[in-house]
């Protein structure tokens, strides 16, 4: 991918705060009781790895498996994870999905010419501005899980603007036989860039089994209550 100066620019200092910075720390509690010392953890859109570097962290003996289909967020992820001195989160270039196949990938762009990596997303275009477009390869979770024959499976995070029910219905099984704990952004309009709505989002998982609480306040959350982030967890294994 060629960048222009301001988008060089832009890339260095993502890098540094990939590098040097951890996001997201306030979350190590509510994580915690799924995420222990060898869990298994699966990162949809890891963007620049801040969540990856948690998880992995907080997993020192388990493994993160880190899904980032665009090409710039891996370009500043791949060096942050070797300066952090992580060897415990493998970075696949693919996205997560029903199907598997090939895909656009939409990158705004900002005011100021630097790439808006971190609301990349796949589905319709409903940017009124400029966009990058990459076409991407993604695979279902099921079939990534198989291939790479895992035991375990504690944990997934998943943000990525609209794609959650589509990467997450391409892991049923995963879902199915791991339960693992899932926390998601929900969005309704990023939804719509898929087709999907809150309501299908939750009617889908409750029926797999699944109760939500809205973080960061944690209260039950049935339904959907508005833009943000869930922690759903199993009902077998609150």
């Amino acid at each position: 991918m060629r960048l222009t100066a301001r988008q060089r620019a832009s890339w260095l200092a993502h890098l540094f705060k990939a590098a040097t910075q951890q996001h997201h720390g306030e979350l190590r509690a509510l994580f915690a009781p799924y995420v222990d010392g060898s869990a298994v953890v699966v990162d949809i859109g890891a963007h620049a790895g801040q969540f990856s570097k948690l998880f992995a962290r907080m997993a020192p003996l388990g493994h993160v498996y880190a899904f980032e289909p665009a090409q710039y967020a891996r370009s500043v992820m791949a060096p942050a994870l070797r300066l952090s001195g992580l060897t415990n989160v493998t970075l696949i270039a693919k996205g997560l999905s029903d199907a598997p196949g090939e895909m656009t990938l939409h990158t705004p762009l900002k005011r100021s010419g630097s790439m808006g990596f971190g609301i990349a997303h796949l589905g319709r275009r409903d940017e009124p501005g400029p966009t990058v477009e990459q076409s991407v390869e993604v695979t279902t979770l099921d079939t990534f899980a198989s291939a790479q024959g895992l035991a375990r499976l504690d944990f997934i995070k998943a943000d990525v603007e609209g794609w959650e029910l589509r990467a997450l219905k391409g892991g049923e099984e995963c879902l199915r036989r791991f339960a693992p704990a899932l926390f998601l952004e929900v969005d309704a309009s990023f939804l719509a860039r898929a087709g999907d709505t809150p309501g299908a989002l939750f009617e889908w998982l409750a029926a797999l089994g699944y109760g939500a609480v809205r973080v960061p306040g944690l209260g039950p959350a049935p339904t959907y209550a508005g833009a943000g982030d869930y922690l759903f967890t199993h009902a077998e294994k609150p």
